[in-house]
């Protein structure tokens, strides 16, 4: 059995989605300064870093993040690499041959190597899912999806259609992903978000389980 961490680590440097305010990591006690104990306060949005969204993001009448099944979060999952692909649109989709009945996809594009060239930077050209693509994955019953950047929808959007699409039809959106050390298959997802009174999202931590 090998374990894969998913999860990008949060730092206060981490990349987070234009105009979102970067981490704020404070070490309200410390040891070495005479403290009892190391004491650490944290704060950033809850869609930094590897996430979920939950339909309340985008649709007013959503379902919130705590309405979404724990269930949906862990089991099966298929892992599919797409390298040359600059957007995950119908065609690019056709071309990977996915089962149908499966529940939980993720995609790995060349993202995966825009998070081991630097982490603290965005990188606005990274590769996303088109509205239309969006469309297929719900028309193959696909429970929930996931990419290995902060956005499953494209930087250049100005109407965010891709999400609504997924969003509307209950599909779960798992982003921020890191996967650069992850191989295309068939793992077990365990993705535990932190339970929040918040409703449009919240911070996660995944990992993929594979039998060697």
């Amino acid at each position: 059995m090998t374990i894969y961490d998913i999860t990008l680590e949060i730092t206060e440097d981490l990349a987070v989605w234009p105009g979102d305010k970067k981490p704020i990591i404070n070490r309200r006690m410390m040891i070495e300064r005479g403290d009892r104990a190391n004491v650490s306060e944290i704060a950033f949005c809850v869609h930094t870093g590897t996430h979920i969204d939950a339909p309340f993001h985008f649709l007013p009448n959503g379902k919130t993040f705590s309405e979404i099944p724990l269930e949906i979060l862990m089991g099966e999952v298929h892992v599919f690499s797409v390298p040359d692909a600059d957007v995950l649109d119908v065609s690019t989709l056709e071309k990977l041959d996915i089962p149908r009945g499966i529940r939980r996809v993720l995609f790995k594009t060349k993202n995966s190597d825009l998070w081991k060239r630097d982490r603290t930077t965005f990188f606005p050209e990274f590769v996303a899912l088109s509205s239309e693509g969006a469309s297929w994955i719900v028309s193959r019953c696909i429970e929930l999806v996931g990419i290995d950047y902060l956005s499953i929808q494209l930087f250049g959007d100005r109407d965010p259609q891709t999400h609504r699409v997924l969003l509307q039809a209950g599909v779960v959106i798992l982003e921020g992903l890191d996967l650069g050390e992850v191989s295309e298959g068939v793992y077990t997802l365990y993705c535990l978000p932190l339970r929040m009174k918040v409703g449009d999202g919240a911070p996660a931590r995944a990992i993929l389980v594979g039998s060697s």
